[in-house]
């Protein structure tokens, strides 16, 4: 997971930390941080931090990594339906990268590197939220691949 912002509260990074140690082999998930760009004033403001923040996440994915951007206007996909489309990229072989913008969303060319957008929710979710319902997700599908009775249909 690659997410622009830096300072969360503890209780997201216990829970992040959590999913993240309980993630069996073969998945496991990291999460890369970049600062968040300091915003001025005004709708010019945030789409420069925004463009700013995009280079940077850009920058931090490889090649063939598969990318998956959060957005509010993507895909809603139900736990078997993310563990289905994950089996199918681990059977490719590539590597993946889910990515939360920040304050002001991602870039445009983010969006078009990725080959995915996923919305977690219709709902608006702070962003620290959406982290811990990422990776708790990420955590359940895997569970499902793994045969663990984690998840319950």
């Amino acid at each position: 997971m690659i997410a622009v912002g830096s300072r969360m509260p503890d209780w997201v990074l216990a829970a992040c930390e959590d999913y993240r140690r309980r993630v069996r082999p073969p998945w496991s998930l990291q999460l890369t941080e970049l600062p968040a760009t300091r915003r001025g004033q005004g709708a010019e403001a945030g789409a420069r931090a925004r463009i700013a923040e995009g280079r940077r996440i850009l920058a931090q994915l490889q090649a063939r990594e598969q990318a998956v951007a959060l957005d509010e206007r993507g895909e809603q996909w139900s736990t078997t339906e993310l563990a289905a489309w994950l089996r199918g990229q681990q059977s490719a072989g590539l590597p993946l990268a889910f990515i939360i913008g920040g304050a002001d969303g991602l870039d445009r060319a983010v969006l078009l590197r990725g080959a995915r957008r996923w919305s977690l929710s219709r709902l608006t979710l702070p962003h620290g939220l959406a982290r811990v319902l990422l990776m708790e997700q990420l955590y359940r599908a895997t569970s499902l691949l793994n045969g663990h009775p984690y998840h319950r249909a």
